[in-house]
């Protein structure tokens, strides 16, 4: 049932006084108060931009943590340190999104939502005042990444239920889109403000966190009221505890399987990667039976049977997949090789890489609203899957130009991937959130960034992945080449030339040069010619060596990521009409109801 305001005991009894009171509960607790849902937009917006430019921030801005922290990324055994500073904040929010959607639905999604503004901006200001050095002060990092993602996700999980109880469903289009475009424009400012950061101190990209949060939550808890349904019920431990497991034990598995073991280049085969890939898949079979046979599922599994739900989910997870990989190869090309053969500094590449990825941010905020507010008129199936099949079309365009490229084709590509993105992201997640009943909009959104959050997430280990076994098929070769010709000892470019490549990939996607760390303790830089050695530590030589093997790599990855984007665009397609649940009280016109698995509840256009 809705929650409605408390009558209060000691209410005044004149007829002014109590025409005040009704109007002052009406702007506290009323959906279609003119202004109350401008208010949830713009706080919600606020929330979402913050979590997801944090999510991306660190991406760019690890040289300059680890330079602060004074630890070798590279270094032997550091290299975990480096994945779970991408990944703790990932897999947490994947992880308990859900649960915090639900609990929402149980408590109040206003509840949840200001405790995630709380908890990220302490997580915010305990980053920034990280102690130690070494990787003593790389753990400080990544468990206060794992608490702030902890609020993150309290912020993405309830944000879009809180606007889908404001808005009236002939606006959600426009409501959704703006939200969603923040979350996604917030992946890519984070790149953009995590360069400019790290540039004058590595705690800044903490800092800037702290006044937004500070701000966020005062303004939240002033404003944001309950508007929606609430159902009270018990918490589903038996799903939770398995979801849980399953997801963060696929997770975990994929970090150190994109890690080398044993004589591999790669880490698959290790048989702790194998047990807790097999064994998260079991338990999350074994969560999909436990949430068909408990009275209060935290994934409400009935959802899946309206195809608007479940084929936007579906397609959501893929874009989520093809855009996260996006993000990492576009600063492992930047940053790694075409910076360096520009002339731009290793220290400065993060900079000027956020620099000139500023086209994708531009397109994407273009189209995302107008996209979002069209679709609120034609429905969101033609925006979506049109957006996914240019998104393919520039995936296609990236592998096709030159490794160093000329700037302008690689920003009209840009340019025209982030107008893809904006198409699809905000229709869908209208169409999503449209399709649910309002008890459920809890559970459905945190469902919705369950699998925005684990495609960012899986993301990272399908292509970095694909890009080490692009790489393992010629860079060996070309390393040893390139040692040769700079009178390096064969011993030696034998030696370095069988390490394996995640070590120079990792290198690229931070912009190091790892020639002088990797010849260093063999004594050659002394002994060679002043001259080799010199080419051998400067911008161009690791960038040139990288190149070809680089692009081999490049066809693999983006040639999968336009495959998976017509796959989410034919499920697109299969979405159905515009469908919107009608729970008996926004009044829109019933036609049919050919998108949803029970005709007495559609509402399509």
């Amino acid at each position: 049932m809705t929650e409605a305001p408390v009558p209060d005991r000691d209410a005044p009894s004149t007829p002014g006084q109590s025409r005040k009171r009704t109007r002052g509960a009406r702007r506290r607790f009323e959906a279609d108060h003119p202004r109350y849902k401008w208010v949830a937009l713009s706080n919600t917006t606020l929330g979402v931009l913050m979590a997801t430019i944090n999510s991306s921030i660190v991406i760019i801005s690890l040289p300059a943590i680890f330079r602060g922290i004074d630890l070798d990324p590279l270094g032997a055994g550091n290299i975990s340190y480096l994945l779970w500073t991408l990944m703790g904040y990932l897999v947490v929010s994947a992880v308990l999104v859900v649960t915090l959607g639900r609990l929402g639905d149980m408590f109040g999604r206003v509840k949840i939502y200001n405790l995630g503004f709380v908890v990220f901006t302490v997580a915010s200001i305990l980053l920034s005042l990280d102690p130690a050095g070494g990787g003593t002060g790389a753990m400080w990092i990544i468990v206060w990444r794992i608490v702030q993602g902890v609020g993150g996700a309290m912020l993405m999980a309830n944000s879009t239920a809180i606007l889908t109880d404001a808005f009236p469903a002939t606006q959600r289009g426009m409501a959704l889109g703006i939200n969603q475009v923040a979350a996604i424009a917030g992946s890519f400012l984070g790149l953009i403000i995590g360069g400019i950061l790290s540039e004058w101190h590595w705690r800044a990209i903490f800092w800037v966190s702290v006044p937004i949060g500070v701000l966020g939550t005062v303004w939240a808890y002033k404003s944001l009221h309950e508007l929606g349904t609430t159902r009270r019920g018990r918490l589903d431990i038996p799903g939770n505890l398995s979801f849980a497991i399953g997801v963060t034990a696929i997770l975990v598995a994929i970090t150190y399987g994109i890690q080398p073991y044993g004589g591999h280049t790669m880490g698959w085969t290790s048989p702790w990667v194998l047990a807790g890939l097999i064994g998260g898949a079991l338990v999350l079979i074994a969560f999909c039976v436990i949430e068909t046979r408990v009275e209060n599922p935290m994934f409400s599994m009935s959802l899946f049977r309206i195809k608007a739900f479940s084929a936007g989910n579906f397609a959501g997870l893929l874009a989520s997949i093809g855009r996260g990989g996006m993000q990492f190869m576009l600063i492992i090309w930047l940053q790694g090789i075409w910076l360096p053969l520009r002339g731009y500094s290793y220290e400065s590449t993060p900079l000027w890489a956020g620099i000139f990825l500023v086209p994708l941010t531009i397109g994407f905020l273009i189209a995302g609203p107008v996209c979002g507010f069209l679709s609120d008129r034609f429905g969101a199936r033609a925006f979506a899957s049109g957006g996914l099949l240019i998104t393919a079309a520039t995936f296609i365009g990236f592998l096709l130009i030159p490794v160093n490229f000329d700037y302008w084709i690689f920003a009209t590509l840009l340019f025209v991937n982030g107008i893809g993105s904006g198409m699809f992201s905000a229709p869908n997640t209208t169409a999503i959130m449209n399709s649910v009943p309002a008890h459920e909009r809890g559970a459905a959104s945190g469902m919705r960034a369950t699998f925005f959050n684990s495609g960012t997430s899986l993301s990272i280990g399908i292509f970095f992945s694909l890009m080490i076994a692009g790489l393992a098929q010629n860079l060996p070769h070309a390393m040893r080449s390139g040692l040769l010709a700079q009178h390096v000892p064969s011993s030696v470019a034998d030696q370095i030339a069988g390490l394996p490549p995640v070590g120079s990939m990792f290198a690229a996607f931070l912009g190091y040069n790892p020639i002088e760390s990797l010849l260093g303790p063999t004594g050659t830089l002394d002994k060679i010619p002043a001259a080799n050695a010199s080419t051998l530590t400067g911008k161009e030589f690791f960038p040139h060596l990288l190149s070809g093997p680089f692009h081999d790599g490049l066809i693999v990855v983006f040639g999968a990521a336009a495959a998976m984007m017509v796959v989410a665009a034919i499920a697109s397609l299969l979405r159905g009409s515009k469908y919107v649940h009608d729970d008996g009280g926004d009044g829109t016109p019933s036609d049919s109801a050919d998108s949803a698995s029970s005709a007495n509840v559609a509402v399509t256009r």
